[in-house]
């Protein structure tokens, strides 16, 4: 009689981590991972669609116990993964249902911050090369495209972007605009804003209506004016020996910002 064969336990493939929805605290902030949009595979455990990915969000919102305080703020982490205002509003949402809040998107795609921003959240659009593939013969980087925002940058909200910043609209007082270029405001300026943030003294700030609360043009630093002038005019703010000055649009000369 043959011998009755020796069970088998069925088991299921290993997923890489960065395949699936991770939660994570670094450095006291809690931290929201999405997998990549390509290269995901088959497994079902593997946040495929983006019905899945959503369900994987619950799933590890509602797993086990809780590691956050209530209302603790998440910082979303998109990386290149494309994502519009209705599918932010529905993690804003399943945040909300654990008792959390969604804060700030860093995103590498710029259709991903454009919607962050407009959405309302704070946004940090990052280089997509990764520091692993830069090789250790140092080349010159491509300028980061402009990101153009139609909207108002409302009190609380801070973008951050590493080449220009063309903001449609206002930045409100407690609104912050950080760029590694220009920043311009068709629109009233009262809030902060840092242009030239990698270094770059050459980075202007134009805005149609200019009453910055503070305005840095890499390492300078000034404060907006105490009063506010009896006629509005666009301005602009550069760099000089003696430091930040403001001046009007009309009279602005590029080839100052060498001097």
């Amino acid at each position: 009689m043959t011998p009755d064969a020796s069970p088998r336990t069925a088991t299921a493939p290993e997923v890489s981590l960065e395949l699936q929805v991770r939660l994570k605290t670094e450095n006291g902030q809690l931290m929201l991972l999405l997998p990549p949009e390509t290269n995901i595979g088959e497994s079902q455990t593997a946040a495929s669609t983006w019905t899945e990915l959503v369900q994987q969000l619950k799933i590890r919102l509602n797993a086990g116990e809780r590691f956050w305080q209530p209302q603790a703020e998440v910082q979303l982490m998109g990386n290149d993964r494309l994502l519009d205002i209705r599918q932010l509003q529905e993690i804003a949402e399943a945040l909300a249902e654990a008792e959390l809040q969604l804060k700030r998107v860093y995103t590498s795609r710029r259709q991903t911050a454009v919607a962050a921003a407009t959405a309302g959240y704070s946004v940090e659009q990052q280089s997509s090369v990764s520091s692993l593939a830069k090789t250790s013969e140092a080349k010159p980087e491509s300028p980061a495209e402009p990101l153009y925002l139609q909207m108002t940058v409302r009190s609380g909200t801070e973008i951050r972007h590493p080449g220009t910043v063309i903001v449609f609209g206002d930045v409100n007082p407690g609104g912050s605009v950080i760029a590694g270029g220009d920043i311009l405001v068709w629109g009233r300026l009262r809030g902060t804003v840092h242009a030239g943030a990698n270094g770059n003294a050459k980075s202007a700030i134009v805005a149609l209506q200019m009453e910055p609360m503070l305005i840095r043009i890499a390492k300078y630093v000034a404060r907006g004016p105490e009063t506010a002038p009896a006629q509005f005019y666009p301005e602009v703010a550069y760099v000089t020996p003696q430091g930040i000055r403001i001046g009007r649009a009309s009279d602005f000369d590029k080839s100052q910002l060498n001097s």
